[in-house]
């Protein structure tokens, strides 16, 4: 192991999980290697150095699609296009989010101007408002048409909140695992080419049926996979069979693997938890936050980067209610 690096002490010094560095592995960002003396993932210098690259492509927001085209090519046209487009796109960001600030002070001026009183003054500013919906439509800047879309874009990017959907989940029988080292590949792909088996013999291709959750405690992941009915322990080669509980959740969707997508939708979910009259985080010990790919899993859908996250937040109602 001269000179490599194992994938937990990269993961350390970084701060970036282990299944993010799998993910640039899939988008064939970075490669790992493996030793005779060392069953898990390595990293020789050069892949750490371009990790380095990576991290400080996504701090600019640079997308995979970009920074895949950047390292396909030799040179620096096309990290200077990217990085050029990136300001261009900042300036509209900036010229967009401006005219949102101009838009919201004048309603406000008209607002504070207005007697509620007076039907007149309401009938003023129910118009008002159908100038401003015009007007955001119809935003131009130097011969670029902004439309509504676009206007929205950009100050939905200043701190964008995920989409909430509540899911309950039946109780049923899943195939565990069981503890997962974070550098375990050969159990991630034991588990991985069984469910894929399984998956092969079920006649619905629609439903999510494979979730994974992290154990704080034990610093371990979990992967778990929906068994049918009529599946028994001679299916499942070895992995144990659980009943899973189910219960109330709050799912919403990353953008990736990555912990800065993590910590905006679990943040999101979190602040929008407060706001609800009725429902609650369910801190329960035995109950977690799952988390599910949603996307196709062929390598080359994986190499277009079509893939997303679904997060599933624990949640319950508030005094038995």
């Amino acid at each position: 192991m001269n000179g490599l690096i194992k994938i937990r002490d990269v993961s350390t010094k970084y701060d970036i999980s282990a299944r993010t560095l799998r993910y640039y592995e899939d988008m064939g960002l970075i490669t790992s290697t493996r030793s005779d003396d060392y069953a898990y993932r390595l990293y020789d210098e050069t892949a750490v150095q371009r990790l380095e690259q990576i991290l400080i492509l996504r701090k600019l927001n640079i997308s995979i699609k970009d920074i895949q085209r950047i390292f396909n090519t030799s040179g620096s046209e096309v990290v200077l296009e990217v990085l050029s487009k990136k300001v261009d796109d900042i300036d509209g960001e900036v010229s967009l989010l401006h005219e949102l600030k101009e838009i919201v002070l004048e309603f406000i001026r008209q607002i504070e101007n207005a007697d509620f009183g007076k039907e007149s003054d309401i009938k003023l500013l129910y118009e008002k408002a159908k100038e401003i919906e015009t007007r955001l439509v119809n935003v131009d800047y130097e011969g670029n048409t902004a439309n509504v879309n676009r206007l929205l874009a950009a100050a939905e990017k200043v701190e964008k909140q995920p989409d909430i959907l509540l899911v309950e989940m039946p109780p049923c029988r899943m195939v565990t695992s069981g503890y997962l080292s974070v550098e375990s590949d050969d159990e991630h792909r034991r588990f991985d080419s069984m469910c894929g088996r399984l998956a092969s013999r079920i006649a619905d291709k629609i439903n999510p049926r494979d979730f994974m959750y992290y154990d704080a405690e034990q610093n371990k992941l979990v992967w778990m996979f929906m068994l049918e009915d009529w599946m028994t322990e001679s299916d499942t080669e070895g992995f144990k069979i659980i009943n899973f509980d189910g219960g109330l959740f709050a799912a919403a969707l990353a953008d990736g693997w990555e912990l800065s997508e993590y910590d905006r939708v679990y943040k999101g979910i979190n602040a929008w938890l407060t706001q609800q009259e009725f429902l609650e985080l369910d801190k329960a010990p035995d109950r977690h936050m799952l988390y599910h790919f949603a996307g196709p899993h062929s390598a080359q859908m994986k190499k277009w980067n079509y893939g997303r996250v679904r997060y599933f937040v624990p949640i319950k109602a508030k005094g038995g209610k």
